[in-house]
């Protein structure tokens, strides 16, 4: 497997952990409160690739989640581009970015009052509005189902 962005070294598989960033990701808890699936995808360590999760059948707030109305990486700024043979692959967050507690809503930024999104989360948000994009979007992008199948589609 040769992937530009999201590897996890020479393994296809990451056994339970995240691929290298910027990488979007597909994120599940199962059976959590109450039995409920939580699931998202989420922008916060940057995008990479269109993901989209659906849920078929189920109970509760089935949603999709994912999916982009324009490809992150063609708009992205050039401070925030991953480019392979000049071709941009990936877009940076910019907590990846520029390591700030703002940015990375941490230190005296830590709580959902004092977090607030980005430029870049919002372009994110602007292209996926269905996708997580900072690390306080969980009203707009986190899901809950029950009783689900799901399909997931990198595309």
């Amino acid at each position: 497997m040769n992937c530009a962005t999201g590897i996890c070294g020479p393994r296809e598989q990451c056994n339970g952990a995240g691929g290298e960033p910027p990488a979007n990701l597909a994120e599940f808890t199962f059976q959590g409160n109450a039995a409920d699936d939580f699931y998202d995808v989420s922008l916060v360590d940057g995008y990479n690739i269109p993901v989209l999760i659906d849920a078929i059948g189920g109970e509760g707030n089935c949603r999709r989640a994912g999916g982009c109305f324009t490809d992150i990486n063609e708009k992205c700024p050039g401070n925030l581009a991953v480019k392979r043979d000049g071709r941009t692959v990936a877009c940076k967050s910019a907590c990846m970015a520029y390591n700030t507690d703002h940015d990375c809503c941490r230190g005296a930024f830590g709580t959902s009052d004092k977090c607030k999104p980005s430029e870049t989360s919002r372009m994110f948000k602007d292209a996926c509005p269905q996708a997580y994009s900072y690390a306080y979007d969980d009203p707009t992008s986190t899901f809950t189902c029950r009783n689900a199948n799901y399909v997931v589609q990198f595309c």
